[in-house]
């Protein structure tokens, strides 16, 4: 395709890396990632306790973006977001989220191999894919049941992160469109759990963990979930294939 050797060209005249960072994207795409890096920015400003909180958030909103680009670069932001998390889930006692983060690290390794093997993205049929979902709701469940036994916070919520978030990753190294579904799932539960951490710190109801790393993973799973969204119309048309149009 004339598309493809163009991009091939581009890649073999400015390199790999500059083609993963800053090939093919519209200008919407540009604005809204500076505006979602922006406000992890204006948190860290506003409550300047957790330098990693903002760390984490950045790292997280360019691995979600790069990765909605279908991109191998993401895992490298991804791996240090999932590093920075690890570290703020401990401290606030989100023991499904530290547990799934550590998971999340190990995983972005073996991503980014796979990627390498897999050029487009795929679709479970109709029958699977509903299997997979009520699958995901069982683990929920359970992972609730042994969150609250051992004194986690929020477990409701923070077994979405224990089991969901875990579906949903393997699914996006695997590059199966339904990956969106389930992490748009996951940040409207993430982006109550740490609203819910952050007033109760505010109420003073709550002193584990920081204001500044909890408000930073507020704005960052606003950000998530927007990238969700988005990502599951652009992995549906085929814009993340073939590194994102890169190759």
């Amino acid at each position: 395709m004339p598309w493809r050797n163009k991009n091939k060209m581009e890649t073999a005249k400015h390199g790999w890396l500059y083609s993963q960072l800053f090939a093919n994207w519209k200008q919407f795409e540009v604005k809204y990632v500076s505006l979602l890096i922006l406000l992890q920015v204006v948190v860290y400003a506003i409550s300047p306790d957790s330098p990693i909180g903002m760390i984490s958030g950045i790292g997280g909103v360019l691995c979600l973006v790069y990765g909605m680009k279908g991109r191998k670069i993401s895992f490298v932001f991804g791996f240090i977001q999932c590093v920075s998390m690890t570290y703020i889930a401990w401290i606030s006692h989100a023991y499904g989220s530290f547990a799934m983060d550590i998971v999340y690290v190990i995983s972005q390794p073996i991503g980014w191999y796979l990627w390498g093997q897999q050029e487009a993205t795929r679709s479970f049929k109709k029958g699977t894919r509903k299997k997979v979902f009520t699958g995901a709701v069982v683990a929920w469940l359970i992972g609730w049941a042994i969150l609250a036994y051992v004194g986690g916070q929020l477990p409701y919520f923070d077994s979405i992160n224990f089991v969901v978030s875990f579906i949903a990753q393997i699914l996006y190294i695997l590059k199966y469109n339904e990956n969106w579904s389930l992490w748009i799932f996951v940040n409207i539960a993430n982006f109550l759990y740490w609203s819910i951490l952050s007033v109760q710190m505010v109420m003073g109801d709550n002193t584990v963990g920081t204001l500044g790393a909890n408000l930073s993973q507020v704005a960052l799973q606003a950000a998530l979930l927007f990238n969700a969204v988005y990502a599951q119309k652009v992995w549906a048309s085929g814009g993340a294939d073939n590194e994102g149009g890169t190759e």
